[in-house]
């Protein structure tokens, strides 16, 4: 199992066709969401490992690390041995976060990024 130096987000890469849609192209919204506030902030965005990874199932990446029932992005992996009161499972040893709000809070607690305006 692979150890976390720091917090891994995992996100869907956008422009992809689900074949449930013939014809259309997609992007996941939740993703574009964390993508965006991590781009707005490259400074703080740093301390983070982001993965960008294609949409067909099977997503081994993920599979490899938390188990077939945990393909859902995005999802933001603790750190090696770190947990938070926002996460939402653990699997294999890893906690995560797999939760679009949760995730966005995560960002704010654990580096620094700011809240969103009400």
């Amino acid at each position: 199992m692979p150890d976390f130096e720091r917090d891994t987000i995992f996100l869907l890469k956008p422009d992809f066709e689900d074949p449930a849609w013939p014809g259309q192209r997609f992007y996941c919204w939740h993703c574009a969401l964390i993508d965006g506030v991590l781009t707005s902030f490259p400074d703080i965005k740093g301390a983070l490992d982001i993965r960008h990874i294609a949409w067909p199932r099977p997503r081994t990446e993920i599979i490899d690390i938390l188990g077939e029932d945990h393909q859902s992005l995005p999802v933001m992996i603790l750190k090696s041995g770190e947990t938070s009161p926002l996460q939402t499972g653990v699997a294999n040893g890893h906690a995560f976060i797999d939760d679009k709000d949760a995730i966005l809070q995560a960002l704010s607690d654990r580096h620094g990024f700011p809240v969103p305006h009400p």
